[in-house]
């Protein structure tokens, strides 16, 4: 994944965000900061949550559900920050349906799980990365 060149010009990679949590405002930030990266939609369970956040981001569209964002064809990639028991089922989810995943610490706390989800990316092509920093 990765901004790819169209012509002269570079393309950005157009994510989907699935929730409203505050952490979104971080990611938000660096995404505007960069010309490889287009949040374009953000998805919640509820429907008037989410057109009240994208309105506020500046955001194209939401969706009021996280299904619903994640079969939309006109996004690339999703950003999953969710309640952590949440993140296997919804990043599994993305990754079948065509997504690329960026998903919050922790992906998993279980070994299995963590190499069936790998597994999933793989057979899908798609790239799966858990949001996780080290610092020294």
């Amino acid at each position: 994944m990765g901004s790819s060149p169209v012509g002269s010009r570079l393309v950005a990679v157009r994510w989907g965000m699935l929730s409203t949590a505050r952490i979104n405002e971080l990611v938000l930030a660096g995404a505007r900061r960069s010309d490889g990266v287009q949040i374009v939609s953000v998805g919640s369970r509820d429907r008037a949550r989410a057109e009240a956040y994208a309105r506020e981001q500046g955001l194209e569209r939401a969706h009021g559900s996280y299904q619903e964002l994640i079969g939309d064809p006109d996004i690339e990639a999703v950003y999953i920050s969710l309640p952590n028991a949440s993140h296997i089922e919804w990043s599994t989810r993305a990754l079948r349906a065509g997504k690329h995943v960026l998903c919050e610490k922790p992906l998993t706390r279980h070994v299995r799980e963590a190499e069936e989800i790998f597994d999933v990316a793989q057979q899908e092509g798609r790239l799966l990365m858990e949001g996780f920093m080290w610092r020294h």
